[in-house]
């Protein structure tokens, strides 16, 4: 791809470098952004400065937030004492837009996978572990995908909670095995969650 500027090249490169976006699109965006208001074009930038500068995770559970704590964490109407494991950000809002869900979360921001060198000391889990050893939680219900990764990630979290006396449970598989809970839709999310399963009982029908 020749380019008669070496600005409009390096907008190019910068683009194509967001997840999906191939050199076509990243063009495309280019050159729409170039055609608007100098001032919507600083607007953007500001916006994804402060995107970059001012989020930050959430001390308690690992959600994005724009304050130490976020605001689900801070609700005193959420019950504190059931916690839902999740993998990211976008699995809390996929649960939230259900409407269904009021307790608080754990984003552990990762799945354990070898192949991709992420292991059990890479997920956020200290704070969980705290809170279940400082009776904080009499609940954990493990939310993660249904892919193997998301299995054993599970399971790792399972083996690490099970002796602490609290109850563990796993959504219901409404959701098939390999979906991604972003990509579920939100009544059969919310029933998954509703008619949540003991751990141990999901782990019997997997192998079955």
């Amino acid at each position: 791809m020749d380019f008669s500027s070496k600005y409009l090249e390096k907008a190019v490169l910068e683009i194509s470098g967001l997840p999906g976006i191939g050199r076509k699109t990243a063009l495309r965006l280019a050159l729409h952004l170039l055609r608007q208001e100098e001032t919507a074009v600083e607007a953007l930038s500001e916006s994804l400065m402060d995107l970059k500068k001012k989020v930050k995770r959430c001390q308690s559970c690992g959600n994005l937030s724009d304050r130490e704590r976020c605001e689900i964490c801070e609700n005193v109407k959420r019950d504190q004492s059931l916690v839902c494991v999740v993998e990211d950000i976008r699995d809390v809002m996929a649960i939230e837009n259900t409407g269904q869900y009021k307790g608080v979360y754990q984003v552990i921001g990762a799945l354990i996978s070898p192949m991709d060198g992420v292991g059990p000391s890479d997920l956020n889990l200290q704070s969980l572990l705290t809170k279940v050893e400082e009776g904080q939680v009499q609940e954990v219900i493990l939310a993660l995908s249904g892919t193997m990764e998301g299995e054993t990630t599970g399971f790792y979290i399972y083996k690490k909670l099970k002796d602490q006396g609290i109850k563990l449970s796993s959504i219901a598989r409404g959701i098939a095995v390999g979906d991604q809970l972003e990509y579920t839709d939100e009544l059969t999310l919310a029933r998954s969650i509703q008619h949540r399963l003991p751990y141990e009982q999901s782990l019997q029908q997997n192998r079955s």
